[in-house]
């Protein structure tokens, strides 16, 4: 596995999406996640992504996936680049109206505390604002964030799913190390402004949900197989008629992943490498056979003739991604 820049962050090529070892896609599988997130040292991978609220969906509740990671990595610590992140308060459990945005500086300390208890470590490497709180300016939240880098409990300040104009006014408060956005080839909001801003400023992009949240992979043709509390259920894309419109999309990739002698999995996080070296997908899951697959993708190489295809059929995707 190669390294990376995520501004002055060295990391692994790609990253580990942990989200959904704990959440939104089925039940999960403590044993296997663990086997998963060791297999991921072994091959290189030393950069791994959760949150505080990832779990919330799943049996184990707030925290449940930070203290997987924590369990499984402490004594190993020294061995990753570990990010997580703030800002969505699981405020009444069970309910449908469950979850608010919080980014006044006395939940990020109190959050940044509770996830190092955790995570069972003394610093977060990379620590991100989850989502932005419409009623706490950007810059108060990244103002407390950086109080936590001077304390020595964070080393580096992120932000997720954020605009251009929310990302420079971040990074005039603080320096702003990397932006997470959903990034893939069906998904490209970000490349208009904020991905330009990004380069201006010279923060990293670590794009979440590279695979298309698994149907860029190629086996996902239906939603009747998935669990009941898969997220994908509710997403109009994976609706019937726009799920089906979309197998375009899948089968140009499937054609070239056959043409290259690779998967078509590896063909979508391939393209995304293809938009620049300061990308750095973390794609999710909680198998070792699909890592195995997703980190072979850094050595796979499109020609032009294949981003133009790709570009070309991605422009036909139907439904919104929420």
């Amino acid at each position: 596995m190669r390294a990376a820049k995520l501004g002055d962050l060295t990391v692994s090529a790609q990253g580990l999406g942990c989200m959904g070892m704990s959440q939104s896609y089925g039940p999960g599988d403590d044993s296997e996640s663990k086997a998963t997130l060791l297999r991921a040292l072994e091959l290189g991978v030393t950069f791994f992504d959760t949150a505080d609220v990832y779990g919330t969906t799943g049996a184990g509740g707030f925290g449940t996936n930070e203290r997987l990671l924590g369990q499984t990595l402490a004594d190993r610590r020294d061995e990753f680049v570990l990010a997580t992140k703030c800002g969505i308060q699981d405020i009444v459990p069970g309910t449908a109206a469950r979850f608010q945005l919080s980014g006044t500086p006395g939940y990020i300390r109190s959050a940044c505390d509770a996830s190092l208890q955790r995570l069972r470590t003394d610093h977060i490497d990379l620590y991100y604002l989850h989502r932005v709180d419409p009623n706490t300016p950007i810059e108060e939240s990244i103002g407390a964030m950086a109080e936590l880098v001077a304390a020595g409990q964070v080393r580096h300040v992120g932000v997720s799913e954020v605009t251009a104009a929310q990302l420079e006014a971040a990074h005039r408060v603080h320096p702003i190390t990397a932006v997470q956005s959903e990034y893939s080839l069906w998904t490209r909001g970000i490349e208009d402004e904020v991905v330009p801003t990004a380069r201006r400023l010279g923060v990293g992009i670590v794009p979440f949900a590279p695979l298309g949240r698994g149907f860029l992979a190629g086996g996902l043709t239906s939603t009747a197989g998935l669990a009941d509390n898969d997220s994908r259920r509710r997403m109009p894309r994976f609706e019937a008629e726009a799920l089906a419109a979309n197998q375009r999309i899948v089968d140009t990739v499937r054609d070239i992943a056959g043409q290259r002698g690779v998967l078509p999995g590896q063909v979508a996080i391939a393209w995304v490498y293809s938009r620049g070296a300061d990308m750095v997908p973390i794609p999710g899951t909680k198998r070792r056979t699909y890592l195995e697959q997703n980190v072979a993708a850094v050595d796979v190489e499109l020609t032009d003739d294949d981003l133009k295809q790709l570009d070309a059929i991605a422009e036909q995707t139907v439904g919104g991604r929420y």
